[in-house]
């Protein structure tokens, strides 16, 4: 057996002896190491558990055998010992005194009466990530908890970390198991079928790779018809979790009810023209088509788009189909917010100016109806161009470089300029995953993906209602 002082004091797998002699591999976090890890410490894990579980099967070989190099997703390993069991085989000293943790870092705990079992199974997602963007983290964060619903586990959130501030800044706490989240030590980020599992953009490849979709993807369909229960896995944590606060969800809610009621055909006629949504990413993300990989899809590739969706549908003509196209809008949301001060969409409609990035031209004026509460330019620097990581990194700070390994906490300052660029993400999101008969979008963005979650699958993807603008490629998941 290992004893405590042979245990080395830094997260690692481990192979251990057991009573009877037998080798097993566990994972040893030292219950005083702060929470959570950093997300290079939980994907050196993943790697090393690989290699020591590997050594562990050959060690059982009666003969040479090759450890296997792909196992199916759900793969038990009959070696592997988990935490609370090699606690209670004295493998593991467990917890002699509080492990290091942040004050309320799992989102919502405090609601959970402390006399609550602890979770016999559970999944943690960590916002934690060194991507600055935040579709990526809300793709992952949905599908993880449409995963554990399937797995039968708890889910909790833990922000403590997270570049974007507090979770609640954004949202509603999360739905909250009536069970206790377990000893953080006790929270591996694999193997998958450990009792309490870490899910993050660090183990992505650990949990959303090859091996998770060869295991949901439907065989028995075609192209994107194979994913849908992936899609139902995000589409379940979209309708969990997407819960605005209330302030910015009582915007969204009077702005789509302003944008439908533009779409009102005058009595006597009745019925409502179109709203196509129009996604437009820029920034630091570049299209897949080869043709555009260096730069963007055109803005006119987006209008006729649009103007073909309206064709087609009121192709028939009529009075009725000519008032109701007459009554159509296209509504758009851009991380550049030059997008909106184009030719290409000189007659469409922001999604949204409750929270507007802004250039540094004076020029630029505010659509809508109102002026936004939040117009603003970080000193010097304006949006025009999109989204950027190293601007993002750099929000307000002035002599530190722009990226996430910088390991300097944001000031006050840097991270209230953070929410302003998450919750204007969040608003476009919103009102056009709420108005769009019709959504056009590139794929490549992360953001397009989600608005084919909300629209949910069968207006997306049976309806056709979610159209990909950049190459010959359906919607999909979580990349890793």
């Amino acid at each position: 057996m290992v004893g405590d002082a042979e245990l080395p004091d830094f997260p690692t797998p481990v192979v251990v002896t057991d009573k009877r002699g037998r080798s097993k591999w566990l994972v040893s976090i030292p219950p005083e190491t702060p929470f959570p890890l950093e997300p290079s410490a939980y994907a050196e894990i993943c790697v090393k558990n690989y290699e020591v579980a590997a050594h562990v099967a050959a060690l059982h070989a009666h003969a040479h055998k090759e450890h296997a190099a792909h196992y199916d997703y759900y793969h038990v390993d009959p070696y592997f010992m988990d935490v609370g069991e090699a606690e209670a085989h004295g493998l593991l000293p467990g917890t002699k005194g509080r492990a290091t943790v942040h004050q309320d870092a799992v989102v919502g705990e405090e609601q959970v009466p402390m006399q609550a079992e602890v979770c016999e199974k559970s999944m943690t997602f960590v916002m934690e990530t060194v991507d600055a963007g935040l579709g990526k983290t809300l793709l992952m964060l949905w599908t993880a908890y449409g995963l554990a619903q399937k797995e039968g586990r708890a889910f909790f959130v833990d922000d403590s970390r997270w570049a974007y501030g507090k979770y609640t800044s954004y949202f509603h706490p999360p739905p909250m198991p009536k069970c206790r989240p377990p000893p953080r030590h006790q929270m591996l980020p694999c193997p998958h079928h450990a009792r309490h599992l870490i899910v993050s953009t660090a183990t992505v490849r650990s949990t959303f790779g090859g091996a998770f979709n060869e295991y949901y993807e439907d065989p028995r369909k075609m192209e994107v018809y194979r994913l849908k229960p992936i899609f139902q896995f995000a589409r379940q944590g979209y309708e969990a979790l997407f819960k605005l606060s209330s302030a910015d969800d009582d915007y969204v809610s009077g702005r789509v009810d302003v944008l439908k009621n533009q779409t009102e055909i005058p009595a006597p006629k009745e019925g409502n023209g179109m709203i196509i949504g129009l996604h437009v990413r820029r920034g630091d993300r570049h299209p897949y088509e080869f043709q555009y990989s260096d730069s963007y899809v055109p803005l006119d590739r987006y209008s006729d788009k649009a103007r073909e969706l309206l064709q087609t549908a009121y192709k028939s003509g009529g009075s009725e189909n000519m008032a109701a196209e007459m009554h159509s809008l296209m509504v758009v949301a851009s991380d550049d917010p030059d997008v909106y001060l184009s030719e290409e969409f000189s007659h469409a409609v922001r999604a949204q100016d409750f929270i507007a990035l802004a250039s540094k031209s004076p020029s630029a004026p505010a659509s809508g109806d109102h002026a936004p509460i939040r117009r603003f330019v970080e000193e010097a620097v304006g949006w025009e161009g999109g989204f950027f990581s190293g601007m993002f990194w750099s929000l307000g700070r002035t002599s530190v470089p722009g990226t996430a390994a910088t390991h300097v906490p944001p000031t006050e300052a840097a991270l209230h300029l953070r929410e302003l660029v998450g919750r204007a993400y969040l608003l476009d999101l919103a009102v056009l995953g709420r108005v769009s008969d019709k959504l056009v979008c590139t794929v490549s963005a992360m953001g397009c993906r989600l608005l084919g979650v909300m629209m949910g699958w069968d207006h997306a993807i049976v309806e056709k209602g979610w159209v990909n603008i950049d190459g010959d490629f359906d919607w999909r998941g979580v990349s890793w």
